[in-house]
Formats: structure tokens, sequence, C-alpha cells
């Protein structure tokens, strides 16, 4: 099995901050002697990229959008079974990254010693608008993050600009990467490769490339420009779980779904059929990696004491995933007619004692993401290569991704069932399109915001809408997007109002730009 190297930082929830001394004097004398005065963009830029770790609330609420993981209680991250409008739960912490993140370019932009640091930011930056403007659609861009500038109400950007732009995020990822330095001085500090620019590089043209796939139906001439330059960009795309991008966690920075799993969540939330059945169709080693069973379970007390009695049932046969379009009183009709569950607590449920404990790790983009999207791209004749090779060696990485150290005991998956796997599921002519992207499926669970996005450019895994009744949705059978969260709107009227006007409204099921059908 390949050895995946991690980096780890205890100090990373920690507020970043260093204290510049002042001359002696009447400066010192007026000078409050624990005031922050200046922060050392190194950690800003640490701080944008925690703040990237997958948050319980839209973990929820996307994951279960896909038909992934859905939570059957009524309130916060329930939109996505519900299919309703979430936006009082909605509290995007865009802002703060942004800020963070034009903070450290502006800061570096004239140190040649610092055009390193200066270039991560622009990634990372160009990643976190991705991940917002697809959520959301029309979003601040080009004022974002300029309060210091006496910007406080920024303009919104329509969505083909901050893709495709002369400063729009294809062209950022293409020359913050084409100008990172492996000659110039590394940032030792930084949390993702510890100055590693060689993984930044590959990191750049692996998110170029995911930016670009996002067009593939609605300006397919720009993808495919924009592909070949990632393909062949300085560094090459990742090329193996060596390059993945995750944040590891610890009792100070915990992973936020598991968190809130093991501190009395867990009842509230389940494995969905669709996802649970297709792993099961194909024999995936990956099910039994992920899920967990309390057959008999009344309550989240007989959980715990199925828990500690080793009387909880990972096997994968056993699994039994919830139906979708129920809340917690409907579900008893399911129940009734399947007797493999004797009440709602007895649906299978991601194991948070081992993928999804406080401390597992938050994977951002990784190797299988980027080997499918490559695959993809040469089924489109974008590019040469070997789409089936792609194809395997994606779904041997992500299965190998379970032998995380900080996953709890028992998630690993020997190599021989990885083997087995692979040879029993080859690519198949004519089938490349839809497997590639159920892998990717596969691939993103608990990564909601690329989940929910692959899933609308790709149009794969090709799910049957949930029914719940009294609904939000007026034109689509499955959500399209977020609302704009009432703090944004209270805040920034005018803009969002103008926002709102450019795109067709404010509705979950109003597409965003590259989401053509």
């Amino acid at each position: 099995m390949k050895k995946i190297k991690y980096f780890h930082y205890s100090w990373i929830a920690v507020v970043f901050v260093l204290f510049v001394s002042c001359e002696s004097g009447f400066d010192s004398m007026n000078t409050h002697p624990t005031a922050l005065t200046a922060v050392e963009p190194a950690f800003q830029l640490n701080n944008a990229i925690s703040a990237s770790a997958p948050n319980f609330t839209h973990a929820q609420c996307e994951t279960s959008i896909v038909k992934q993981h859905m939570r059957i209680f009524s309130g916060v991250g329930a939109c996505g079974n519900f299919n309703q409008n979430s936006r009082p739960t909605h509290n995007w912490n865009y802002t703060n990254q942004v800020r963070n993140l034009v903070e450290v370019i502006n800061v570096t932009a004239d140190d040649p010693s610092q055009v390193n640091l200066h270039n991560m930011a622009r990634i990372w930056l160009a990643y976190t608008v991705m991940i917002t403007t697809d959520s959301y659609g029309d979003v601040p861009y080009l004022e974002a993050g300029r309060a210091l500038e006496g910007i406080s109400a920024p303009a919104y950007d329509s969505q083909e600009q901050i893709y495709t732009g002369p400063n729009g995020i294809l062209e950022e990822f293409r020359q913050a990467t084409l100008e990172l330095n492996t000659g110039s001085p590394t940032v030792s500090s930084d949390i993702l490769y510890a100055g590693d620019i060689t993984k930044w590089q590959r990191l750049g043209n692996s998110l170029l490339l995911r930016a670009a796939m996002r067009l593939v139906k609605v300006a397919p001439d720009i993808a495919e420009e924009y592909v070949g330059i990632a393909v062949n960009g300085p560094g090459g795309l990742m090329q193996s779980n060596d390059d993945n991008a995750l944040l590891r966690h610890n009792s100070q920075f915990q992973n936020g779904p598991g968190n809130s799993l093991n501190g009395g969540q867990a009842h509230f939330n389940y494995l969905v059929e669709d996802f649970v059945e297709f792993l099961k169709g194909t024999d995936d080693p990956r099910l039994e990696a992920i899920s967990v069973r309390y057959p008999g379970a009344q309550g989240a007390t007989d959980m715990w004491d199925m828990i500690e009695a080793g009387t909880d049932d990972t096997t994968p046969e056993n699994q039994v995933g919830i139906p979708m379009g129920y809340d917690n009183v409907s579900i008893s009709g399911p129940i009734a007619a399947d007797d493999r569950v004797s009440s709602l607590f007895a649906y299978s449920q991601v194991d948070r004692t081992r993928m999804m404990t406080p401390t597992a790790p938050s994977f951002l983009v990784t190797f299988a993401h980027t080997a499918l999207l490559h695959a993809e791209a040469v089924i489109h004749g974008w590019v040469t290569g070997d789409a089936s090779g792609l194809y395997s060696a994606a779904i041997e990485a992500h299965m190998q991704q379970f032998a995380h150290p900080d996953y709890g005991p028992g998630t690993a998956i020997d190599q021989s069932d990885i083997d087995t796997y692979i040879q029993n599921n080859p690519l198949e002519a004519g089938q490349e399109l839809e497997q590639i992207n159920n892998q990717y499926w596969v691939a993103t669970f608990m990564i909601g915001n690329e989940a929910f996005a692959n899933f609308r450019r790709s149009g794969f895994p090709d799910l049957t809408p949930n029914t719940y009744p009294n609904n939000d949705l007026t034109t689509e059978p499955f959500m399209r997007r977020f609302a704009y969260p009432d703090r944004e709107i209270s805040v920034n009227t005018t803009n969002v109002q103008a926002a709102i006007s450019s795109q067709g409204g404010d509705a979950i099921d109003t597409r965003v730009w590259w989401d053509v059908p």
C-alpha cells in the first residue's frame, strides 16, 4: 500500500498573530502592550485554509441533496431532505476567508522574497471563491475582502465573469501556479504542504482542471483550453495521495461533522438508501469502512450501549439505507414495510467511531478527484491519456485514503479487496461518463460542496428525486443552489438585490450560470 504523508500542526485552531514591538520612547509609552499591531501573512493564509474544513450544517445539506447522507428531523441541515430554503441557517465564512487572503496578496505583492506566499494565497482565494459561487451563483469577487480600502458593500460579479473574466478564477489558477517558484523562499509554516512548492503547483493545476471541467456544458471550448493548460502546467497534476490537500484535526481543532455526530447528533443522521445500495450493488469494500447499523436500537442510548458492547453491525450485506422524502413521523410507513428495521434508529449511519471521529481528517482536494476529472477530459478528447488507467488509479487511491492514521481502527481496506473491486468494475465503452462521475460521487462523500457541484455539472449519478411534500421547489426536481444568507441580505442589500435580479431569482431551484440542462 502506498505510504501517505501528512503534516500535523496542533496549533491550527489558535488565532494566528504576530506581535510587532515598537521603538522605545514616546511611541512605546502610548501603545497598548498587548494590542495587535500586525498579522503575519503566512498565518492569515493558514487561517483561511483551516476555515475551509467542511462544517456540519453544509455537510448535511449538500450531502443530502446528492442522496449520500441526511438528517431525518427538521431544523438546521435538513434542507436537502425537505427541499427547503434554509437561508436562516446559512452563515457563509466567505467574508473572513476572502479578507485574510486579499490582505496576504496585497502585502506580499511587491516583495520578491514572498513570491510563493503571494501565489499560494491567490490559489486559495480562487478556490474559496469557486466554492462560494458554485453554491450561490453571483457573489462578490473583484471588490470582496477590501474593507480596508473603503469597500464595505462589495458589488456582486456574475458567475460567468468570476470564471472567465480577465481576472477570473481560471486565469488566477493558471497564473498563480505558473508564478510559483521552486527556487524562491518557501513557507515552512504552510499547513497543507509545509512549503513544498511542487505540491502547490500540482494543487493549482488540479484546481484549474476542476474549474475548467465545471464549464463542460456551458462553454466547452473554454473548458478544453484550460484543461490542456492544467494537464501540462508546471509540476503537472496531482500524482498520488501524497499530493492530497487535507486538514488534520485534534482536540482543539475538531472535524465539524465528526464532532457533531459524537456529541449527540448521530441519531438524527443516516446514510441514504441510494448511496448504500449503490455500494452494495458492486460489492464495494468502502461500505464496510463507512457504514454501521444498530439493529434493534430504539434510541440514542441503545446505540451507545451497542457500541460499548461491540454489537453494532458493519457487515456490508446487513446495511439498510434510509429512504428520502420522509420526516421522523412519516418514516413510520417505510419502517413498517421493511422487516430489516424495527425503528428509525436501526437504519445505517456513517460510523462515528471510525470514519467520522472528531479527529478524522478533512479531505479537500485529492488525487482521486483529479484522476477522475482527468479521465473524463480524455473521454471528451481534450487531452491524450489512458482513461481506463486513470479511472482505476482514482478508485484505488480513494480506497487507500481509508488507511489514514487519524481514522478509527478498522477503517483501512485490504489491498486484495481493492484489487478485486477494480478488476470486477472496469471502465466500459459507452458508459464512461456515468461510471467516472458515479465514482466521483463516492470519492466526494462528506465533501458536500464538491459532491453537490459535480452532481449538477455532470448529471450523475442518475438519482430519483425525493418527493417530500410542501417543499420550496417550483421548477426543478432537485435543489440547484443556496439562497443568499439573511445576514448578507441585511448588510449588502442593494448589491444582493441586483444579483438576484440578474440571475433570475433567489430560489433554491434557480440554476447557476454553468449549470445548464
